[in-house]
């Protein structure tokens, strides 16, 4: 259903060290970019997440309600993806753990304020 989502950012650069670090975890890469926005998926034919500048060059702010959730391969890789965005800089919005049955997440905040889930559903 998604082809991607797009974050906004104020500072690109650090933006994307951010962003290779904290997927690294999970073997997403940089796939393509278009000068502006910076691309990530984890292959051909998944759903991608772009970060860049915004389209009108206008301040990048986080959405309230919005949240990208990135689906990982096991509980130990959404705690290992949780862990290395804290010591990149994010800040902790729910520490990994069960939230419903079926479902383990964990929360943090990007460099930018935007509202990240990386999960674990099943």
């Amino acid at each position: 259903m998604l082809a991607y989502v797009t974050l906004g950012s104020n500072n690109t650069e650090k933006a994307l060290e951010f962003y290779d670090a904290v997927f690294g975890e999970m073997g997403i890469k940089r796939v393509f970019d278009n000068n502006r926005l910076y691309f990530y998926s984890a292959g051909p034919g998944q759903a991608m997440l772009a970060i860049g500048g915004t389209y009108d060059e206008q301040e990048a702010t986080c959405g309230n309600g919005v949240m990208p959730a990135i689906a990982a391969a096991d509980k130990e890789t959404v705690d290992r993806v949780h862990k290395k965005a804290l010591e990149m800089g994010a800040t902790d919005d729910g520490a990994p753990g069960p939230r419903v049955p079926g479902f383990y997440g964990a929360y943090f905040r990007d460099l930018d304020g935007h509202k990240i889930c990386v999960c674990k559903m099943g």
